[in-house]
């Protein structure tokens, strides 16, 4: 245990995931038997029940499905980076996935408790794309221009 509670500690199944997202990839596994997507990783689909799956590497957009603004969190690294929003999105290929969403400027890097910067204004199915925050995916909005 690394004291940090948002560090992942990967297995050996999901070695492969873990080191996609360090390279700036974002893996989500397909079922070769009924075609469709998921995640989080699994050895067998959530929906047949197969064991035919495989990675494939998504596109990184998404949309906001939920969201909630946490302003009070105990556990380290958290106390720093409050208030943050911790979200559910919907990945472009069809799957849902917690993560936490950041400002488009945000350099990807936790708050100081000092960071006057507010959360991100949000809105149910606004368009999102993943980024990466020491190796685990968040995502921002969707930058015009």
């Amino acid at each position: 245990m690394t004291g940090r509670f948002d560090l992942p500690e990967p297995d050996a199944f999901t070695r492969t995931y873990w080191d996609a997202a360090a390279e700036g990839r974002l893996l989500i596994r397909r079922c070769v038997a009924c075609g469709r997507a998921h995640h989080y990783p699994r050895e067998f689909c959530p929906h047949c029940w197969s064991e035919d799956v495989t990675w494939e590497t998504a596109s990184g957009r998404a949309t906001l499905y939920t969201w909630s603004v946490v302003h009070r969190n105990d556990l380290p690294p958290f106390p720093d980076r409050v208030p943050y929003v911790a979200a559910v999105v919907e990945l472009a290929e069809g799957p849902r996935m917690m993560t936490e969403i950041v400002a488009a400027g945000d350099p990807l890097h936790p708050r100081t408790g000092a960071d006057p910067d507010p959360p991100p204004t949000l809105s149910a199915g606004a368009e999102l794309e993943v980024a990466f925050r020491e190796g685990v995916p968040v995502f921002r909005a969707v930058s015009r221009g």
